[in-house]
């Protein structure tokens, strides 16, 4: 058996696998978590599947496969959840990942906006702060702390 990705500490089979083969995510942090262990799979179409509004507006397919195989995904920390329970129809969660990236360890933390579309949960969109694992705050030309594969000057620094 293999660990989930998403840091639960059950296995991906009883975890966030069943929400990738279809079953839908019964939380916002849920779905969090299962589109963070997407993200480490390399699962794009689950990533793209959960999206709605701004943010799958702003999905780049292209961009995002071209990042994932230079980003190693190191670990994800919820912070907090607001609303998004099994009633509610929309819920914040706050959570920190920490990535390696063109030789550069990252931490970003977001507060993500979910929502229950048709009784499912879907990501509305994000905002975030990246840094450097060394404190500072990514420069100019680095790679940008999202994963898009952009540099930052191209993406969240513009």
């Amino acid at each position: 058996m293999i660990a989930c990705p998403c840091g639960s500490g059950r296995f991906e089979i009883s975890c966030c696998g069943p929400y990738h083969g279809g079953k839908p995510a019964p939380t916002a942090e849920a779905l969090m978590r299962s589109r963070y262990s997407a993200f480490v799979r390399g699962n794009l179409d689950y990533i793209e599947r959960t999206c709605a509004g701004d943010a799958a507006r702003a999905f780049d397919r292209q961009d995002l496969a071209a990042s994932l195989p230079v980003t190693e995904w190191l670990g994800l920390s919820i912070e907090a959840t607001e609303r998004g329970g099994a009633e509610d129809h929309d819920g914040t969660v706050r959570f920190t990942v920490r990535f390696r990236q063109g030789g550069r360890l990252f931490e970003q933390t977001e507060t993500s906006l979910f929502a229950k579309i048709d009784g499912e949960w879907r990501y509305m969109r994000g905002e975030f702060s990246a840094q450097a694992a060394s404190g500072k705050a990514p420069g100019r030309n680095d790679p940008c702390p999202c994963g898009s594969g952009k540099k930052f000057k191209k993406c969240h620094g513009a």
